[in-house]
């Protein structure tokens, strides 16, 4: 049973492995600080660097404001846990998770959120929208999945691969958002932006559709080449977000 606290493995693990555990325990509280998470549900992982594919997830039955980087689990592609740990993991996050890791080699940390605004976003036919700056920023950037029910059956993993393309944001129909990036900051500005997208939509949706004002045509086109630079920020707003954790959730990196 998961009790919050993990002894520290950064001795019996390499730098590299250890860089990016700190970096996904990271991600975890941050998306807890935002009030992204869904109880122990929803999954952030990490490819471990080097050829195995392994990749780091979280152990089933943590809070996301519980996790360190020693209490993350290491698993390969095929779901078998491959470090001596007393925790095990949810079947559904491993069935999302490796199938973007095995397929994208750019994918090495992927966000996957049930958020009440994502999912609504999710939900509506006409997915995102260009009604803010950041649904124009960002709605060229999104792949779409239809839904298939809890994500325990592998034969979806073909499809969700197939969907997500080379893009590096999705909305899951009826289930939620989902981010990759080549970094974790990268990761974290794309699913910060498009929850941001989908609460600002929800907002204006509230006046019901017919009042909507979308984005000129001009503005949404001239936004959506802006939107190519999103990447370069993140190297700018990851160091605060690490500065905001030191002060609000410390220990992460334990």
């Amino acid at each position: 049973m998961a009790d919050g606290t993990s002894p520290s493995i950064k001795s019996r693990v390499s730098e590299a492995e250890w860089q990016v555990r700190v970096e996904l325990a990271a991600l975890y509280r941050l998306v807890a600080l935002n009030g992204w998470d869904d109880m122990i549900f929803t999954h952030i992982s990490a490819r471990v660097p080097g050829p195995e594919h392994h990749f780091l997830i979280n152990p089933y039955g943590f809070y996301f404001d519980e996790i360190t980087a020693s209490s993350l689990v290491k698993v390969d592609l095929e779901g078998n846990i491959v470090q001596d740990t007393p925790y095990f993991i949810n079947p559904a996050g491993f069935t999302i998770h490796s199938a973007v890791h095995a397929a994208r080699e750019d994918a090495k940390f992927v966000i996957h959120l049930h958020t009440m605004n994502g999912v609504g976003v999710a939900a509506q036919a006409e997915g995102l929208l260009p009604v803010s700056q950041n649904g124009c920023l960002l709605q060229h950037q999104v792949a779409y999945h239809g839904y298939e029910g809890l994500a325990l059956n592998h034969d979806e993993r073909e499809r969700l691969v197939a969907d997500l393309g080379d893009k590096p944001l999705m909305l899951l129909r009826n289930h939620g958002t989902l981010a990759v990036g080549e970094t974790a900051a990268q990761a974290w500005i794309g699913i910060f932006f498009l929850e941001r997208a989908c609460a600002q939509q929800v907002a204006a949706l509230s006046g019901g559709r017919e009042h909507i004002l979308l984005a000129p045509d001009e503005a949404q086109a001239e936004t959506k080449e802006q939107g190519r630079g999103i990447g370069f920020i993140s190297s700018l707003a990851w160091p605060g977000a690490l500065r905001q954790l030191d002060r609000k959730s410390p220990g992460y990196d334990a």
